[in-house]
């Protein structure tokens, strides 16, 4: 990799820190000061310590500053060159989730503590079920357009966002989606297939109830926004959605109670789980 092409790279803005995000600041604070001390260690000089791993000088400073994330790759040529035995390229974890933008972090820890869930997005196939082909279709149809950082920072935080289904015990999943949603072709009717195929396999899971909502019905209890009510341990619940509280999470009992009716008479008006499963079988059929 050549410095010029290396610090290119990296001045993407999807490698910058977010300003408001306290967490990842003091994580890559950290890091940063962790890789100059080893440099320093070392007696390298940040001139050569750039030469040697083959990025920019600047952005050394920047990374050691803690002004920048550094991408994986950067961190094991540290590694190397500092003979960490490991201990930098370790950080990587760390920096991967400091990648995700914060709304997505905070939804994914909360998700990771849920044992229900009950979700419903009126537009697209909802995150957890997207394949990383739709969310990468639906990501390049951006407005402005998103940088091919950024995408893939999106794509990321999406797929780690699945572990919710690799939990033990496995969390209670109820989700209702659109008949419109499975029949656009967003990226490609191969993308499209793709992603049917993988609802269905989803669906067949004992711990998830997945509900289709058919365009020919007459009344709809969801044309307001998507639903979002997630069930903790203890009893507590957190939902979400854009009609109540302007999106905001809200864990006041009235407005759950708003959230929950409203997502009841949804899930009452959508074809039951069997017959959804059926019903996405035909689809796939036709795509």
């Amino acid at each position: 990799m050549s410095v010029d092409a290396g610090t290119d790279q990296v001045d993407e803005p999807g490698w910058e820190v977010d300003p408001d995000d306290d967490w990842a600041l003091a994580v890559i604070a950290t890091v940063g000061r962790q890789l100059r001390l080893r440099r320093e260690a070392a007696g390298m000089r940040a001139p050569d310590f750039a030469v040697a791993i083959g990025y920019g000088e600047d952005l050394v400073y920047k990374v050691e500053g803690g002004r920048r994330i550094p991408r994986p790759e950067y961190l094991d040529r540290a590694d190397e060159v500092l003979t960490a035995g490991g201990l930098v390229a370790a950080m990587k974890e760390d920096v991967k989730k400091v990648r995700y933008p914060k709304k997505v972090r905070d939804l994914a820890q909360l998700e990771a503590r849920a044992v229900a869930m009950q979700l419903y997005d009126p537009l697209n196939v909802h995150g957890l079920l997207q394949t990383p082909e739709y969310s990468r279709g639906l990501l390049l149809m951006r407005r402005p357009s998103y940088s091919a950082d950024e995408v893939e920072r999106f794509i990321a935080a999406r797929v780690a966002r699945k572990a919710v289904f690799e939990r033990d015990p496995a969390p209670e999943l109820s989700f209702v989606l659109e008949e419109w949603s499975l029949r656009r072709p967003l990226g490609g009717r191969a993308n499209l297939r793709r992603q049917l195929e993988h609802l269905l396999e989803v669906a067949r899971s004992r711990n998830v109830e997945l509900q289709v909502m058919p365009m020919d019905r007459e009344e709809h209890a969801g044309l307001a926004g998507g639903i979002e009510v997630l069930t903790f341990e203890d009893g507590s619940r957190v939902g979400r959605s854009p009609v109540v509280a302007h999106g905001r999470p809200v864990s006041e009992a009235r407005q759950l109670r708003i959230l929950e009716l409203r997502y009841g008479i949804i899930r009452a008006q959508a074809l039951t789980p069997r017959e959804s499963t059926g019903f996405i079988e035909r689809l796939l059929g036709e795509t």
